[in-house]
């Protein structure tokens, strides 16, 4: 009795299927509602739950790549491509006869004459289905398409797996519950697909139909649609694949985990044995081709004569791809941008999901033409590693009034796998934390133009002298409004640079050749506070205040923040830029899928600028710091473009700055420590001095900068600021003397090192000794007259001699 139970077992499971078969039949001849179909309860019940079910449903847009672009030789380059699910969706044109035809003819032999479900294949699948207790063929491929659309909008259901367990689990559940739903064996999940299949076939063309199906389709792992499948395992595009490769993609379409053919070590189906269980489907194909009409009895023969040969071409996913641009980090930046600003999704999530199933053309502002020449200045005196410290540097530009990011490189390559090589690194040494995990790096003297903001705002005058002999300063010297609080604890010592001692001299003369005591005593008549909010009005912050808060200590006025190279390059920017800066950009536009421009993340400029005067003059003493005698001259080109900046170097030389502004551009490069405290003075990179190898790094990167945008002069300064009864004219730097810039010596080979980033430094936020430039024992006001002859006939009229 007991074999004979399980002999009829399956008998329920048969009925029911045979039963779904007959109210197909009905649907598929009526294509409305069956008012009875089946008798009994089971039939009451599939009867009520297809009356319960609408007749459309929505196809959404499909889950498609976005690819991000560069500019070279003022063409857009792909640089990187961000998915989910690897598939560029096609048009009808764009999918080969060939395709279309093995489709058919192995899935829906019937497609262009049922109207959604093929009876014949239904009653002989749900028989199959009941007796073997698996799913056999018998959709349609309208069925077919149903089933995806549904398994589709599962996969927006996916755990996050940056949530805590507990929220994962609950995710997964849903997930799961939302897939069995999609997929499961069953007479009433049947029921609802061919419902839906015989609304879909009202409303769209057969093509369309088809079209839709051969483009959201899985073909293994990650790969989905024609396009994306016939680029990776061929590399050739959905119009151009040939017969027997068409076939092979058809084939797998019919188990993709099993029949995929990028598993060559695969015992199973492997090359070893010619991907043996996927060139018998695909012979099936081409058979089931012949037998409907599609192939010639020669093309049947040829195509099964031929072997399964792949060709995968790999599709990276993510920034690693841009690293042959040496655009990883800038990358990283975008797609940072992107997942945290709301314009592109209400929450973290939606975000991610528009840049990875969003098929978006993310055009940005890099140029890699300038990147390429960035890189190469800097890889060629900073490797990846140093066997004697742990070495970085990097490299910023921005475009004055616009914000846009024209350049960003630093020495590692990039690498933000769960296990990176040596000498790589996720840490992009050019941003804030929260856009690529940097702390930033204390300033140094760089931060000067601040401080001399503030000096000629409160109405000090550039000829103004100061005393520089005092070393030590107690807190009590110095003062700050509200809201400031951060003056207080042990005197501070000021040492200037190798420990030269200064009497006095101008502040414009002080500028040039970054003398410490001088820009510490003229900080004691400054509100501090003052000093940090008008650097705030050029958009600078602490690059990771949770870690190092930005401060207004005295300290702080000769650089102890620690800063982003971006932050310092945008604030540069806006000096030039009349006082008003902008904030970076990276992003110029976006199309969707659909051609329509989305909105982007626009710059937005300060709205308490410095005051254009103040920036005249400001300009006009740190034009000096680039010529005869200031401490960044070699870095000067002498190309005939206006340009000013600032040198930093901080205790011990453990940092080193350079930034610099055009009226185009600004750039900010940094070369030091990641972590450690390693002099650079110490080292020699290139035969280049550590002290001095960023005058020959930015020598070559504003070479090439000016040479793309050129530049104006500056605003001449207006007499109350310089302290003389005349301005001199604004004038273009003269030429250094022969031989007087760095050379550059041949790229240095490439080697690894571990990642990184820079710790804070207690010791000099409480006010330790702090080192820059190298400076002249004493000053004269006429000690630059080479080429300072306005500065220092500025000084003599008002009887400036030491």
């Amino acid at each position: 009795m007991a074999d004979g139970r399980r002999r009829w077992k399956w008998a329920p499971a048969l009925l029911g299927f045979v039963a779904l078969s007959g109210v197909a039949g009905l649907l598929a001849a009526a294509a409305v509602t069956p008012a009875v179909a089946l008798t009994g309860s089971a039939a009451d019940s599939t009867i009520s739950v297809f009356d319960g079910l609408p007749e459309y449903m929505k196809v959404e847009p499909l889950a498609q790549a976005s690819t991000m672009y560069a500019t070279s030789a003022g063409k857009p380059v792909p640089i990187a491509t961000f998915y989910s699910q690897n598939r560029v969706e096609v048009g009808w044109d764009a999918i080969s006869q060939n395709l279309k035809d093995a489709a058919i003819a192995t899935e829906d032999p019937r497609f262009y004459e049922h109207g959604g479900v093929d009876v014949t294949g239904t009653i002989r699948g749900a028989v199959l289905t009941a007796l073997h207790k698996s799913v056999q063929g018998g959709s349609s491929i309208t069925q077919q398409y149903v089933k995806n659309i549904l398994v589709q909008r599962c996969e927006n259901k996916q755990p996050d797996p940056t949530a805590a367990d507990a929220v994962q689990k609950k995710q997964y559940k849903a997930y799961q519950a939302c897939y069995n739903d999609a997929t499961a064996v069953d007479p009433v999940r049947k029921l609802k697909e061919m419902r839906y299949a015989i609304g879909l076939e009202k409303e769209y063309s057969k093509n369309d139909i088809l079209q839709s199906y051969l483009n959201i389709a899985l073909f293994g792992g990650r790969v989905y649609g024609v396009q994306s499948a016939a680029e990776y395992y061929f590399g050739v595009s959905a119009a151009d694949i040939s017969l027997p490769q068409a076939a092979t993609l058809i084939a797998i379409l019919n188990n993709p985990d099993n029949l995929r053919i990028d598993r060559p070590a695969n015992k199973d189906n492997g090359a070893a044995n010619g991907y043996a269980q996927t060139l018998a489907r695909r012979n099936y194909v081409i058979d089931r081709m012949l037998v409907n009409g599609k192939i010639t009895k020669e093309e049947h023969d040829a195509a099964k004569a031929t072997k399964v040969v792949p060709k995968i071409s790999q599709m990276s996913n993510g920034c690693m791809t841009a690293q042959q641009f040496n655009a990883a980090f800038f990358c990283d930046y975008v797609e940072r941008t992107i997942e945290q600003n709301p314009i592109f999704g209400k929450t973290a999530d939606e975000r991610s999901s528009y840049l990875t199933r969003g098929g978006l053309k993310i055009y940005t502002t890099l140029n890699l033409d300038l990147q390429s020449q960035a890189q190469q200045a800097v890889s060629a005196y900073i490797p990846p590693s140093s066997p004697n410290l742990d070495l970085g540097s990097s490299n910023v530009s921005v475009e004055v009034g616009t914000g846009r990011i024209v350049t960003m490189v630093q020495n590692r390559p990039y690498d933000n796998t769960a296990a990176p090589a040596a000498g790589t690194t996720a840490v992009n040494y050019n941003t804030d934390y929260d856009y690529g995990g940097s702390e930033g790096f204390q300033t140094g003297s760089s931060y000067k133009a601040f401080d001399l903001l503030e000096w000629l705002k409160e109405g000090h005058t550039l000829n103004e002298v100061v005393n520089g002999t005092q070393h030590t300063f107690p807190q009590t010297a110095f003062h700050e409004s509200d809201p400031c609080n951060d003056i207080g604890g042990a005197p501070w010592n000021v040492a200037n640079d190798e420990g030269e001692s200064v009497t006095s001299t101008s502040v414009m003369q002080a500028t040039a050749a970054s003398i410490n005591s001088i820009f510490a005593m003229m900080a004691t008549k400054l509100d501090l506070c003052g000093i940090k909010e008008g650097a705030q009005d050029l958009l600078v912050h602490g690059a990771d205040e949770a870690t190092n808060p930005y401060m207004a200590n005295p300290s702080s006025v000769l650089g102890t923040n620690y800063i982003a190279p971006i932050t310092m390059a945008t604030a540069y920017a806006g000096i030039a830029n009349n006082g008003k800066a902008c904030s970076p950009v990276a992003i110029d536009k976006i199309i969707t899928t659909d051609g329509v421009a989305h909105a982007v993340p626009k710059t937005q400029c300060s709205t308490t600028p410095i005051d254009p005067g103040v920036a005249a003059a400001a300009i006009y003493a740190l034009q000096g710091v680039l010529r005869g005698g200031g401490t960044a001259s070699s870095a000067n080109p002498n190309d005939g473009v206006p340009l000013f900046g600032k040198t930093g170097t901080t205790d011990n030389s453990v940092e080193n700055w350079l930034v610099t502004s055009t009226t185009k551009i600004a750039q900010a490069t940094w070369v030091g420590n990641i972590s450690g405290g390693v002099a650079l003075r110490s080292q020699n990179f290139q035969g280049v001095g550590g002290g001095d190898v960023k005058f020959a790094i930015v020598k070559r990167i504003q070479t090439a900068l000016d040479a793309a945008y050129g530049g104006s002069a500056f605003p001449a300064p207006l007499p109350k600021f310089l302290g003389v009864s005349a301005p001199p004219k604004a004038a273009a730097p003269a030429p250094s003397a022969p031989g007087a810039g760095q050379t550059n010596p041949a790229p240095a080979p490439v080697t690894p090192l571990a990642r990184g980033r820079r710790s804070p430094d207690a010791a000099t936020h409480a006010g330790g000794q702090f080192a820059a430039e190298r400076s002249a024992t004493v000053l004269t006001p006429c000690s630059m007259a080479t080429q300072l002859s306005r500065e220092c006939w500025a000084a003599s009229t008002v009887g400036l001699l030491s």
